[in-house]
């Protein structure tokens, strides 16, 4: 049995997509504040509901749970989020309760810049919980990846929403020359499905990214090309764009960028351009051949 955090996710929706294909037995851990409506239709799974801090319902969600998932993120709550305790303290409590249960793999979703000294709060938590992971006891498997696009992603829809919101104009920090390495959540997805059978990924911390390192501007490109708009560029110092973060997120009800935007732009957040192919035989999407879902005018 797979369980699965995270499942109403972005990455989260996609594997399961893979779980059902393959036929796959799984069960989702449903935690406090995730909205149910976002879980699949039709579909026939085990469902357990609990917080991390309900221990007994947690050990509930691993009877029969030989594989772990661990999905979960906190980056889309932006300033209201207490990485300290969703990042950090969650996941510790989380592995020792799999530990207890004798999980034999665990799976866990990181970022490229991950460091427990890094200077940028995200990345920070989430060196930290790495860490957590490998002084866990567990054979974990730890994937840290570049920002990955698709449907129902907070990355190209997000900068999708902000050229329509500004009519076009788009602003960039530091000329938009930091260098990004997108990769297609499906062939993301596709890798975590695979390494089900590969041992040699216990105890390995992978990073992984597409098959290109675009600047930001290129990829702003890409996304105004997608959508079939015109977009004019507009340079802003990073100490601004910061600010510029914070007012979107403070004004509106839904923002698409938040306080961590900045996180994934401050330094280039690039890997081997060969991770996908070498480590798991994938020859990653190029950008601009899956970005068919950003055309209409559904981004507000």
């Amino acid at each position: 049995m797979i369980l699965v955090t995270g499942s109403t996710g972005f990455i989260g929706r996609k594997l399961l997509e893979k779980l059902e294909a393959e036929g796959l037995d799984y069960r989702l851990l449903l935690l406090s504040g995730e909205e149910q409506s976002l879980l699949p239709k039709g579909k026939k799974y085990d469902l357990v509901l609990s917080s991390m801090e309900d221990a007994g319902s947690l050990r509930t969600a691993f009877i029969d749970v030989d594989t772990v998932f661990y999905l979960s993120g906190s980056e889309a709550l932006g300033s209201k989020a207490d990485l300290a305790k969703l990042e950090v303290a969650n996941l510790d409590t989380f592995t020792r309760i799999a530990k207890d249960a004798n999980v034999e793999r665990f799976f866990y979703v990181s970022h490229l810049g991950a460091d427990r000294n890094s200077a940028y709060g995200l990345l920070k938590a989430k060196g930290m919980g790495e860490e957590v992971l490998r002084k866990s006891g567990l054979d974990y498997t730890v994937f840290r990846t570049s920002r990955l696009f698709g449907e129902g992603d907070r990355f190209t829809e997000s900068i999708a929403r902000l050229i329509r919101r500004f009519l076009g104009f788009f602003f960039l920090p530091g000329e938009g020359r930091v260098l990004l390495q997108p990769l297609w959540v499906e062939d993301f997805v596709t890798a975590l499905l695979w390494s089900l059978d590969r041992k040699d990924l216990i105890g390995q911390t992978i990073e992984i990214g597409g098959s290109e390192q675009l600047s930001y501007r290129e990829v702003a490109q890409l996304v105004a090309d997608g959508m079939k708009r015109k977009v004019r560029f507009l340079n802003i110092s990073p100490v601004n764009y910061s600010f510029f973060t914070q007012m979107i997120e403070n004004r509106m009800k839904d923002p698409p960028i938040n306080v961590y935007w900045m996180d994934y732009l401050a330094e280039n957040r690039t890997c081997d351009l060969d991770s996908m192919s070498r480590i798991f035989d994938i020859q990653p999407a190029r950008m601009k051949q899956k970005l068919s879902y950003l055309r209409g005018n559904k981004y507000k």
